[in-house]
């Protein structure tokens, strides 16, 4: 074959692979039709209010101190710092000129109303996964929200993450706009469920680990993760019995996402914020829907990471002597707790994670479980990172994640001084 042959041929191949990858990155999922006109405008506006609170919408789009859905919270994530954009109905810097087709667009294929493709850390990839009649009464609750100009702050983010035309490519990769397929077999609650935990609640964007492009690995559905750019530790939701739920009832699950306590642990980090802002205000149906999904789950193997060599005999005993002097009292030696003020150590899972961030962050910084309905006056925990060493915090949390029958690793100075940084 002649060389011009040959580079012909190339070309060709080249030519098709863009045009592939073009066409994956904006395919769209067929459009079903609206359904705002079959629903009376009160009853839907409701319903949006409910949904909202569900995936905690506010969370992303309410700046700290700013007016309700109007935008400029920040998302710090390793690829630069993402600003959620404004969701009230004014017609220049918000929603106000979208129709209920175009936010139906966004949600589902990740695109805005021009065509032009939606960063991921709007987690469209789970939101694929609702319904064209809960995604129409949304839209209706935004727009019956008062309109605020403020205009949309730009992410600031790194070369080449910010040319957002790549965009198209990492969707050909990672992403389909095509909903879950129906499960025959199951009962109603489970099917409920999987809708709530993978769609709107969008758990997995905080509980599955990421590769190095941000996707979500799909052969590790809810099996834990550090989230990006924020060093919190999401535990596994997964059925393992060490640092998943295999030990948890239904009703564990229930608790925590309705009152932020649980006799296995207390919510923490953005899972506190969830429960406060979202699933206090979810109905207990919908909450036992998701417990049902959750521990049907199977179990997905004790994460290799979180078993670690023991601790030495004399940082045993320096942990376990600042544990009697600061800790004790609360938390028992037997490391039990006192429900549902204090929560156990033994056994609580975010303790037995494979990262030991969360633990290290609330010795430092401490903290309350979220204030809700059901548990409005929440005990905290003192914050001990003025009157801890480095050392002295390394040395507890490893006396707690290795005492009472706990097997997790060793905590490092590195790992510390890593998390004190980040809290300052």
């Amino acid at each position: 074959m002649s060389l011009k042959k040959v580079v012909a041929a190339l070309l060709l191949i080249l030519v098709a692979g863009t045009g592939l990858v073009f066409w994956l990155g904006y395919h769209e999922y067929n459009e079903p039709a609206s359904s705002q006109a079959s629903y009376d405008a009160s009853r839907l506006i409701e319903r949006g209010r409910y949904l909202a609170s569900m995936g905690n919408c506010m969370g992303c789009h309410t700046a700290v101190g700013g007016k309700p859905y109007a935008g400029g919270r920040e998302l710090a994530t390793p690829f630069g710092r993402f600003y959620g954009p404004n969701l009230t109905p004014d017609n220049e810097t918000g929603l106000g000129k979208w129709t209920a087709d175009d936010f139906w667009r966004a949600l589902h294929n990740g695109k805005a109303p021009d065509g032009s493709l939606l960063y991921p850390a709007f987690p469209y990839p789970s939101y694929r996964n609702v319904s064209r009649a809960d995604a129409d009464a949304l839209y209706a609750y935004l727009g019956s929200l008062p309109a605020v100009e403020q205009p949309n702050r730009a992410h600031d983010l790194a070369f080449p993450y910010n040319q957002r035309f790549l965009i198209a490519g990492w969707r050909a990769l990672y992403f389909r706009p095509e909903p879950l397929k129906n499960e025959t077999g199951e009962s109603e609650q489970w099917v409920r469920g999987r809708y709530l935990v993978e769609g709107l609640a969008h758990c997995a964007e905080c509980h599955t680990p990421r590769n190095r492009l941000g996707a979500m690995k799909s052969s590790e559905g809810l099996a834990g993760a550090l989230i990006p750019g924020q060093l919190w530790y999401a535990p596994p939701l997964t059925a393992d019995k060490v640092t998943g739920l295999g030990q948890w009832s239904e009703q564990d699950i229930v608790d925590l996402l309705k009152t932020g306590v649980s006799r296995q642990t207390h919510a923490a980090g953005p899972m506190a914020e969830s429960v406060h802002l979202g699933f206090q205000h979810v109905a207990d149906t919908d909450l036992q829907a998701m417990a049902v999904y959750l521990k049907a789950l199977p179990e997905a193997g004790t994460d290799e990471l979180a078993i670690g060599s023991p601790a030495s005999t004399s940082v045993m005993e320096t942990g376990g002597k600042i544990y009697e002097q600061q800790c004790v009292q609360c938390h028992q030696a037997s490391g039990e707790g006192r429900s549902p003020a204090w929560p156990p150590l033994a056994g609580n899972i975010s303790v037995l994670a494979s990262s030991p961030v969360n633990a290290i962050r609330l010795v430092l910084s401490g903290g309350f479980a979220p204030s809700t309905k059901d548990n409005p006056q929440p005990h905290g925990m003192p914050p001990f990172g003025q009157s801890m060493s480095d050392q002295d915090v390394a040395a507890v949390v490893t006396f707690i994640r290795q005492s009472w029958g706990n097997q997790a690793s060793t905590v490092s100075l590195p790992e510390v001084r890593r998390v004190r940084e980040s809290v300052r």
